[in-house]
């Protein structure tokens, strides 16, 4: 399933402007990483809503009723709640609905029938309430948790918190937001776009909750070659959700059975389940979990997976505590990660949970997971000696991540490498790219030029090398790609000769113009300078 990821890029443009018109209205008395909330929970709202209402139409068609003429109905109201429960995990009443909620913003009927606050807080509670005690209340709980629709910084008094939070409804009532589009992130874009547009503190790490378009493509085009579908999708640092979700795009019939992912951040893993539901993913398909995927591994000890695509913090530091030796994730090195860059922790974990049949791993990580001496490269002959996983690595630009300009690498494992099981792909795409004002892309031609050497598997002058068992050893599992893609320019041959030659007749030239200078200064009887 190709993605454009140019159109994508242009709808994120788009995006950010409407973006910006909204972010102004809630400027003063909040910072922008708290008001973010109130615009991602609302952009979550309205998907919720419209669901409803395209879910209600569809199954009310043959009785010839509307939702609020059902809901209405003492005899249809049970049965529409149940299968807005069953299909959807929640209910929101017809009078709760996000264009009911605008309507009496811009068009009130009369006094009683104006827009405030209050309303949308009811709805909010009245729809989390509706999921308590149903096998959906895990996958909702706490998701607006971080819209406070009552806190005095949008104003003091009701009417003023209703003005501003009015102004944010009915902006975002204008935002194109199709749901049958699946190819466009609205809600990753739209936090990734708000941490862009202000420089706040948690916005300086942005980059760690949210994959920029061109890598996550990359990544999850990467870690799909071959496969019609996927038993399991897993993220152990998912963020808000985008290359967990970019996976199914690249199988060719889009099926994935469960999305398994861990988030250490409260708000980007409320972030991740909104993003899982407004993509169409059902309730009982995903599990998101809550905490340090390094220290507590929720997972589990049998989750095996066949697809993993991770974007992990760079160089993070972490516990590295002795008894994390006997944890089975990093028990085989028989050494830790180093305290000051859990980079090859975070790859020891994902090693741990592939599955053996035909398990698939594709992250980005800092450069220096290569090369690096010590525990690192004990990991690094683990993998490659012992476990023999690692299929390919790939050289990216620099700056294609939001909060920090180092060139990545993507690192490509596969459980059965068939007939690539004595050697490792090299490839040096750090020269394509395009280069943008505060961050550069990666297009879809240099996707493609990437997937294609990827899968082709063949030396290409200074941009792949297939490198052996041996290459690898000789280098003392030093995997630094400038020890196998030779991407130096020819120096230019020089003619000594020609040069001498030239030289000579600079000197002449010299020699000439002297002389004649010498006359003139002679004939005008002033002393020569030189």
């Amino acid at each position: 399933m190709a993605i454009n990821t140019d159109k994508v890029q242009q709808q994120a443009a788009d995006l950010s402007g409407q973006l910006w018109a909204i972010a102004n209205d809630l400027r003063g008395g909040m910072d922008a990483n708290e008001f973010r909330n109130y615009i991602l929970g609302t952009i979550f709202y309205r998907y919720l809503s419209e669901r409803t209402e395209q879910y209600m139409q569809e199954i009310l068609k043959e009785d010839n009723l509307s939702y609020e003429e059902a809901f209405a109905s003492t005899d249809f109201r049970p049965i529409v709640e149940q299968w807005s429960i069953d299909h959807l995990g929640y209910i929101i009443k017809p009078e709760n609905l996000f264009r009911e909620l605008n309507r009496k913003i811009i068009k009130p009927l009369g006094d009683g029938d104006k827009f405030s606050v209050e309303d949308y807080e009811r709805a909010v509670k009245e729809l989390t309430g509706s999921t308590l005690g149903h096998q959906s209340e895990a996958a909702f709980a706490g998701l607006f948790d971080d819209m406070r629709l009552q806190d005095t910084r949008l104003g003091d008094t009701v009417s003023e918190r209703t003005d501003k939070i009015g102004k944010v409804i009915s902006k975002i009532a204008e935002i194109d937001m199709d749901l049958n589009d699946q190819e466009f992130d609205v809600l990753g874009t739209a936090y990734m776009i708000l941490i862009g547009l202000f420089q706040s503190g948690a916005g300086k790490k942005g980059g760690e909750f949210f994959t920029p378009v061109g890598p996550s493509t990359l990544c999850a085009t990467l870690a799909t070659v071959g496969l019609d579908e996927a038993k399991t999708v897993g993220d152990c640092t998912c963020g808000s959700g985008s290359m967990l979700l970019d996976v199914r795009k690249h199988l060719t019939t889009g099926r994935v059975g469960h999305y398994y992912g861990q988030e250490n951040n409260p708000t980007t893993y409320n972030l991740c389940r909104m993003n899982m539901l407004m993509h169409g993913v059902d309730y009982q398909n995903f599990s998101i979990n809550k905490g340090d995927t390094l220290t507590n591994d929720l997972y589990g000890d049998s989750l095996k997976l066949t697809v993993q695509v991770c974007n992990p913090p760079y160089s993070l530091k972490w516990d590295a505590n002795p008894k994390f030796l006997d944890d089975p994730r990093y028990s085989g090195v028989g050494k830790l990660a180093p305290k000051s860059h859990a980079d090859l922790a975070f790859l020891q974990h994902m090693v741990y949970h592939m599955e053996e049949a035909d398990g698939r791993v594709a992250v980005l990580l800092p450069h220096g997971v290569l090369f690096r001496g010590g525990a690192e490269e004990d990991i690094r002959r683990y993998l490659i000696d012992t476990l023999n996983r690692l299929d390919a690595v790939i050289g990216l630009p620099a700056n294609l991540f939001h909060g920090t300009a180092i060139p990545v690498c993507i690192l490509v494992l596969k459980s059965k490498r068939n007939g690539n099981s004595d050697n490792i792909l090299f490839i040096d795409a750090s020269k394509d790219f395009i280069k943008g004002k505060n961050q550069n892309e990666l297009s879809d031609e240099h996707i493609k030029r990437i997937v294609n050497a990827y899968i082709n598997r063949k030396d290409e002058n200074q941009f792949a090398h297939v490198a052996n068992k041996e290459e690898i050893i000789a280098n003392d599992y030093n995997l630094n790609i400038s020890r196998y893609v030779d991407t130096s320019e020819e120096e230019q041959k020089i003619d000594i000769s020609m040069v001498t030659n030239e030289l000579f007749s600079i000197d002449e030239k010299i020699e000439s113009v002297t002389k004649g200078l010498q006359n003139s200064f002679d004939e005008l009887k002033i002393k020569c300078p030189f």
